[in-house]
Formats: C-alpha cells, structure tokens, sequence
C-alpha cells in the first residue's frame, strides 16, 4: 500500500471538544488506511494558518484540517500562498461546517477519516481579498455576518448552533443597512442600502444550504446575493424563503455571478471571510481557479451528517 504524510492540524475545542477526545482513534485509523500522521494541536487565532503553512514547507503530501469553519478558513490561509501545495483534509468538527457540508463530507469523524482515506481529490476554487487574505466558502458583510466571530467560543462548545440564534436576538433588535458601493467585474455597478452582501463559493453559508443554490466551487465564479433595505418583518419573510432556496426571487434580493468585485462602504463595515473578521471595507475579492484539490466525496452528492 503506497503511504503519504499527513500533518493534522485540529482545534481542540471545536465541536464540544470530540477530536480531543477521538484523536488516539482517528490517527489509528488514518494509519491503517495507509497515511503516517502527526498532528498539532492549536493554542489560538492564527496558530493553524502558522501550522498549515509550516506542514507545506516540510513536504507533507496531505494537511487535514480538523475544526470549525474558522480552522479550516486559516488551514486554507497557510496553504494557499504557496506555489506547490498538498491536498487538503476537512474532518468537520464545528457548528456550523458550511464548506462539509456543501461537499459531502460526513459529519461523523468515522466516516470523515474513511473519506480522507480514500483521497479523491476534486480541484476547488477559493477567494482572494485585499490584504493577502483567502476564504474557501463565503465573504460578506453586514449587520448578521458579525455573529460568527462575536459568539464567544465557549458558549457555542456548549450550545452549539443555539449560541448563533442567541446572539442573533440581541441584533436584530437594533439592525440597520450600511449605503454600499459595489463594482463587479463583467456585471456593473450598484450603490444601496444593504442589510448585508454575501459573496458564496459554495452553496451552504451559515447553515442555510440553499441560501446560494446555483453555486459552484468549481466554475471560477462567485455567487453574490445582496438583501436591500427593508424592515424587520420582511426579513423574517425571506429568511423563511432562504431555507428553501427561493429567495432569489424576491424583490430585496439580488443575485449575480462574478470572478472579481470592489466593495466600498460609507460607513465602517466589517468584512466576514468564513466566519472569521477579514478587515473592514473597502476591500476587492477575486476567485482563485482550481486553487486547491480537495478531498471530497466521490460521488459528488452531499452525504453530511
């Protein structure tokens, strides 16, 4: 059996804390499978994006990276600056796992790590922004887009995806638009009042796995939904539409396809890149076609558990 190199690049508080717990079994299991793992455990912000970058440097032929969305957001920041990069891992181990789950990686680490094991690779887009900065799933902006990185750590290792619905009440009762000036290459350009932008690779953002539906993280273009001003009962109205993908229609909603656009904002507005805080605005983002090859499930159906 031919054998490879992986480097595990985990968050040991991810997920209720189970790849702590899971590790001794998950490293048996990539062993058998064919794969000499050793694995680095992170101690805070930027600390895998350090790592990941590092397992680059040394020759590893596979990084896995074993988290949340933030994890794997700074894995793909490691390795994505360099010329030769390995394939890329994803065991989900988050809240909210929105790249998994739009790719059809388990959510149960057994079959996760069997997935890994099998290695079928599929080259990925991923998006660039100002400041040498990469997201593998989502950009955006806007009063909502804060929640990711304003709910403390440890109360989502207790409640999970309840903490985001928590925090979520406490804005709403205050949200207001930010006047947006937006340039998309090949499309044109639009100046609004917007409740938030999202810039989607995928389909799956935030737990609503239809908010993006013709998304497509291989096809070198971004899918961008702008919601425009409205008040809070029609916001409620196309979040109920959002879960079923049928959004796009509505009159607050906008939606067009483009490999590069420039945000600019009146006001200050922070920038979300996978749910971790990119900056503020103004900022330019651009896809990076077929950037990565990513281990995903063969049969290209969304398996996520």
């Amino acid at each position: 059996m031919e054998k490879i190199r992986a480097r595990l690049i985990y968050n040991p508080t991810s997920g209720r804390e189970e790849m702590r717990r899971r590790l001794p079994l998950v490293l048996q299991r990539l062993e058998q499978g064919g794969i000499e793992t050793s694995c680095h455990a992170t101690e805070g912000k930027g600390d895998a994006a350090f790592a990941a970058s590092l397992a680059v440097e040394r020759g590893y032929d596979l990084v896995i990276a074993a988290g949340g969305d933030g994890t794997l957001n700074e894995v793909v920041n490691g390795i994505a600056r360099h010329e030769k990069r390995p394939m890329l891992g994803v065991m989900p181990m988050g809240t909210t796992n929105d790249f998994a789950r739009a790719h059809g990686i388990p959510r149960r680490w057994q079959e996760a790590v069997d997935l890994i094991v099998r290695r079928h690779t599929r080259p990925v887009d991923i998006g660039y922004a100002t400041g040498d900065k990469y997201f593998i799933n989502i950009a955006g902006g806007g009063f909502l887009t804060d929640l990711s990185y304003e709910v403390p750590s440890k109360l989502k290792t207790m409640i999970g995806q309840l903490a985001y619905y928590v925090k979520g009440f406490e804005k709403v009762v205050n949200f207001h638009p930010s006047r947006l000036n937006i340039v998309a290459e090949g499309v044109g350009e639009f100046e609004d009042e917007y409740m938030l932008f999202l810039v989607a690779n995928s389909q799956s953002v935030g737990g609503f796995e239809k908010l993006a539906p013709q998304a497509n993280t291989n096809d070198g273009l971004f899918d961008v939904v702008l919601l425009k001003k409205c008040n809070l009962a029609e916001m409620i109205r196309i979040a109920s539409l959002a879960m079923r993908g049928e959004h796009l229609n509505d009159s607050h909603v906008m939606h067009f396809q483009t490999s590069k656009l420039v945000v600019r904002a009146e006001d200050r507005v922070q920038l979300n890149l996978d749910g971790e805080l990119g900056g503020t605005l103004p900022t330019e983002l651009a896809v990076l076609k077929s950037h990565l090859a990513v281990i995903v499930d063969e049969t290209g159906k969304t398996s996520y558990k």
